[in-house]
């Protein structure tokens, strides 16, 4: 339900919301996406040395019986930012009020949320990059100094009031950390970027995922859905529900590697977890354009797609796999790309 929220305010907002099946944003069909989380540490697949560091930290909390201190964690999207707020909330026992930065309109609507938080509560704000920046301002006497700053009455009869806040702990999750205003960001004791995941976590999380969903599979199965996954957990899941769907189709006892490659090789998904969308760019750049340079503008009428869809959904995982290169003049693809697409690269 919060992530559905999410999605119509990425529309509301004039946001580019990607509907693929390979897309790390949160999509309609993710609904079951919450009964697959991890609920404790032990669960939770990946991020090591974060989950390490936690551990330290989570403890040292506990003993002290005081609130952990405020966490920022970013990254791409569909890494799991909002589960291991969750998983951090239950290993302290604690709990969780979930919202996120553009569900707060005002400053009046986080003071609500703020004076309603008992010691050692967490808040969890996503997408904190997108809070207003009046609503910040209310931000920073409450994570610093546990306190709310606030006027009563006008003119000259006007006095200002610092209302006491319980000890709590916020935890922001951003894709964007670079959008956090300096004041936000330096508030937090600790920021924790997560990073892509490898094939053999990814392969541990669908055969978890799997099991919860009641699907039989087999490793070579998942091993081969977990390197068309884009190294983001929520694809994965994503994908083993759709490989599943084919699988009971086909009226098969186990998703077997056989039916997984005839289903992802159906639903376009090649096997570095490319897409129609993602060779489509890649074909115009070095079909059209001789492999570039081409501007982002040009690239999108000779594709069809929105520029901002290019840029913000589309070229990132290109960029990561080290196909597309930007430079002042534009966008070129590499050999890499070449090669992927079994195109002869020309000096």
């Amino acid at each position: 339900m919060i992530k559905s929220q999410y999605s119509k305010e990425n529309n509301e907002a004039g946001l580019d919301v990607d509907k693929r099946i390979v897309s790390s944003l949160t999509i309609d069909d993710d609904e079951t996406e919450n009964s697959l989380r991890p609920r404790t540490m032990d669960e939770y697949v990946g991020q090591s040395k974060i989950k390490k560091n936690l551990d330290v930290y989570i403890t040292a909390a506990r003993e002290r019986n005081d609130a952990l201190d405020h966490v920022l964690l970013y990254g791409p999207p569909g890494l799991g930012k909002t589960t291991l707020s969750h998983v951090i909330a239950s290993e302290l026992g604690a709990q969780i009020r979930v919202t996120s930065g553009p569900a707060i309109e005002r400053a009046a609507d986080l003071a609500a949320i703020l004076t309603n938080l008992e010691k050692g509560d967490i808040l969890f704000i996503d997408e904190i990059h997108r809070l207003n920046r009046n609503i910040e301002e209310v931000l920073y006497p409450a994570m610093e100094d546990f306190s709310l700053d606030f006027v009563s009455g006008k003119g000259p009869m006007a006095r200002s009031i610092r209302l006491p806040l319980k000890h709590f702990t916020l935890i922001g999750a951003t894709t964007r950390a670079g959008m956090l205003s300096s004041p936000l960001r330096d508030r937090f004791g600790m920021m924790l970027r997560l990073e892509m995941y490898s094939a053999e976590e990814l392969t541990s999380i669908i055969t978890r995922s799997a099991r919860i969903l009641g699907i039989s599979i087999n490793p070579d199965a998942a091993l081969e859905i977990a390197k068309r996954s884009r190294g983001t957990p929520r694809i994965a899941n994503r994908l083993l529900r759709r490989v599943r769907d084919f699988a009971q189709y086909e009226r098969l006892e186990a998703v077997n590697i056989a039916i997984t490659r005839k289903a992802l090789t159906l639903m376009d998904v090649d096997e570095l977890g490319l897409d129609a969308t993602d060779r489509t760019v890649l074909e115009a750049i070095i079909d059209k354009f001789g492999g570039g340079p081409v501007g982002l503008d040009t690239l999108a009428a000779a594709t069809g797609e929105e520029a901002s869809t290019i840029e913000d959904v589309v070229e990132p995982f290109l960029i990561q796999l080290g196909f597309i290169a930007r430079t002042p003049r534009g966008r070129m693809c590499t050999k890499n790309a070449y090669a992927h697409l079994g195109k002869a690269y020309i000096e």
